[in-house]
């Protein structure tokens, strides 16, 4: 590479890496704050925090590189211009095709970053999570098998153990729930077992006694059991692991679409191939993002006060190949035939800046349109 494309390159890393810092940060806080109330009222430690918000990172890049990738060519390409750098290389005959070059090699690399995010470390971590989730259920069952403290795993109930016997048995048991605003209910028993089933956690008492009060009617019932089942799935809140998700699906699973992924996921064939080659165009769009980003800010002529309209023009182009993105994405989710539609925003983000660096080729055709257009407002013939 000549030295002007390393020096263009370089400075688009440097800033692409503090933007994605940044946006990283702010996505991970937010989701940190979510994790942090969720898994510490569940009695978790912070080394399960941070594992936790480590798995969800993964996801948080595939939505942050195409940002950050936009933002470091605007911030390069404003100042450079500034500076009046890019002016003096246009003066030694850089035409803007080949001021576009770096940038070119630029997209190209993070979008084979964002492939390797999309394709291999979404997936993963992804069903890594859920594992783990599955675990920590777990672990908040087991947190109820405490002998000798009155426990409260939700609200409105209250659960003790006197004893826990090496075989897993418990003894003397008092279980209260006052989650009803009409009645409440105290079980107590001489022994009982904590049982875990597909439909939840089961904790079946033996030798015992329920009193029911009506609240209303200050009434007390009692009732003796030789033996009694209670859900404690209500307030222990167990997670079910089902089949897997959509990202949890390789790329070539998605893009097969078969009838076990379709069984396995609940989704329909249009959904899974619309997936896979989402995953292929997220890196295209992270390219193409660049592209346009500096394509924009190389049109019209040096300005002591800055490039803010181009900036504001590449900022609408942007959101707009987003919204083209997303009503694309809903029209090809939605039938498999239509899965070419998944690239339409990246052929248009193409198609924009090839439109950008041609009409920067052309420094004199804007003056020239507006001339046109006055000569024509005042009848002047062409």
């Amino acid at each position: 590479m000549a030295r002007f494309d390393r020096y263009i390159l370089s400075q688009l890393m440097v800033l692409f890496g503090f933007f994605s810092l940044v946006l990283v940060l702010i996505y991970w806080i937010n989701r940190a704050v979510v994790l942090f109330d969720q898994l510490i009222a569940n009695g978790q430690s912070a080394s399960v925090f941070f594992e936790f918000t480590a798995l969800a990172l993964p996801n948080v890049i595939r939505i942050v590189l195409p940002i950050a990738a936009f933002a470091a060519t605007v911030y390069v390409a404003n100042r450079l211009s500034t500076e009046s750098e890019l002016v003096v290389v246009q003066a030694t005959g850089f035409s803007p095709y080949r001021l576009v070059r770096p940038v070119l090699v630029f997209g190209v690399m993070v979008a084979l970053l964002l492939s390797v995010v999309t394709h291999l470390l979404v997936p993963l971590s992804t069903t890594r999570l859920k594992e783990r989730q599955a675990e920590i259920s777990e672990n908040i069952t087991a947190r109820l098998l405490t002998e000798g403290q009155f426990l409260h795993p939700s609200e409105g109930v209250t659960f003790y153990i006197r004893e826990i016997t090496p075989e897993g048995e418990l003894r003397d048991i008092f279980l209260s729930d006052q989650r009803s605003d009409s009645e409440h209910v105290t079980y107590t028993a001489r022994q009982a077992l904590l049982l875990r089933r597909d439909d939840g956690p089961k904790l079946v008492m033996f030798d015992g006694v329920a009193q029911v009060l009506n609240v209303e009617g200050r009434r007390l019932a009692t009732t003796s059991f030789q033996d009694f089942a209670y859900d404690i799935s209500g307030f222990v809140d167990a997670f079910q692991p089902e089949g897997r998700h959509v990202r949890e699906l390789s790329t070539a699973e998605l893009l097969r679409a078969g009838p076990e992924a379709q069984a396995e996921t609940g989704q329909t064939r249009a959904v899974l191939i619309f997936e896979g080659h989402s995953r292929i165009a997220q890196a295209l769009v992270a390219l193409v993002t660049s592209l346009v980003g500096f394509s924009a800010l190389l049109v019209g002529h040096f300005s002591r006060f800055g490039k803010w309209r181009q900036i504001v023009g590449a900022l609408v182009a942007l959101a707009v190949l987003k919204s083209v993105d997303n009503a694309l994405g809903d029209a090809a989710s939605g039938n498999a035939a239509l899965w070419p539609l998944t690239y339409g925003a990246t052929v248009l983000g193409l198609a924009l800046a090839l439109a950008l660096l041609w009409i920067s080729a052309r420094p004199g055709l804007p003056a020239r349109l507006r001339a046109g257009r006055r000569d024509a407002a005042r009848g002047v013939p062409a």
